[in-house]
């Protein structure tokens, strides 16, 4: 079976992608992307495909996969209906790398990170501290979630109990995918017209595809809906303007494409759990206090 590329899109204000998925199962999703993943999951059984490599794996389970490293996890339901947890950190390959190269800080992250390249499973111990660092991520702010990110490399990367998953022969060569390059359109135009009305059939039509065709493919493909990704890139710059500006809500909410103030706080509210004014004074409180 052919994988799929999987367009990794950052978290805000972040260089990379922290995720946190609650699901019955894990569905079987072959797939491949050009980011490092370190991938946490919990309370499941089933297997774990990487590369040439698939085995069980139960309870928890911290491997690390290398860019453009095929791979997949896929469960059943629980019997006891209990809800399955992975948390997924995706990082930039070139963001990452350079990191390494240009700070000697870095360096004994290197030969972890060739390894990778074949998929690595980690040490039970590892694997208990990595559960901490994880949670914590959760109600971190970007710059404490980067430190904890680098706090969790350092621990892979002193892992005695390391191994390695697919063999070292295994190679994926082909890793063109046009709907990578149709989905970077799409992107691409919906962030340079934010700030007006966008309309799934003008994006289906970039992609040339019928728009029912094309919310599949963009919910199988970012995983969020069409709505969901305008709203969360229009409360983004929003924040911006909340902290770099002293325009009114009302402007601001015009400047990032809301048709009107209330659908603007009821967007900001669902995505940043306080009102866009209530953003703005605890900036304000914070640069006051320090």
């Amino acid at each position: 079976m052919k994988p799929m590329c999987e367009k990794v899109i950052p978290s805000g204000n972040s260089s990379w992608r922290f995720v946190k998925y609650e699901l019955p199962n894990i569905d079987f999703n072959w797939h491949y992307h050009p980011e490092y993943e370190i991938c946490l999951t919990l309370n499941s059984k089933g297997l774990r495909y990487v590369g040439d490599n698939i085995e069980e794996y139960f309870g928890a389970d911290l491997v690390l996969v290398g860019p453009n490293m095929p791979h997949t996890w896929h469960t059943e339901e629980n019997e006891d209906g209990s809800i399955q947890r992975v948390y997924v950190a995706q990082i930039p390959k070139l963001w990452l790398d350079s990191l390494v190269t240009e700070h000697p800080e870095f360096s004994s992250l290197q030969s972890m990170l060739a390894l990778s390249s074949r998929g690595l499973l980690f040490g039970k111990e590892c694997t208990e501290k990595a559960i901490a660092l994880f949670s914590s991520m959760e109600t971190a702010d970007p710059f404490t979630r980067f430190v904890k990110l680098m706090h969790l490399f350092n621990l892979m990367s002193l892992d005695v109990r390391v191994t390695t998953l697919s063999s070292s022969f295994f190679t994926f060569g082909n890793r063109t995918d046009i709907g990578i390059d149709k989905l970077d359109r799409v992107i691409e135009f919906i962030y340079n017209n934010f700030d007006r009305a966008i309309y799934a059939n003008e994006l289906a039509e970039i992609a040339h595809m019928s728009t029912n065709h094309f919310h599949r493919f963009f919910k199988k493909r970012t995983e969020r809906t069409l709505t969901t990704f305008i709203n969360q890139l229009r409360i983004g710059k929003a924040c911006k303007l909340l902290i770099n500006s002293n325009h009114p809500i009302s402007v601001i909410s015009d400047k990032c494409g809301f048709n009107n103030t209330s659908n603007f706080n009821r967007q900001f509210l669902s995505i940043k759990g306080n009102t866009p004014s209530a953003f703005r004074k605890s900036i304000k409180v914070k640069h006051v206090l320090s």
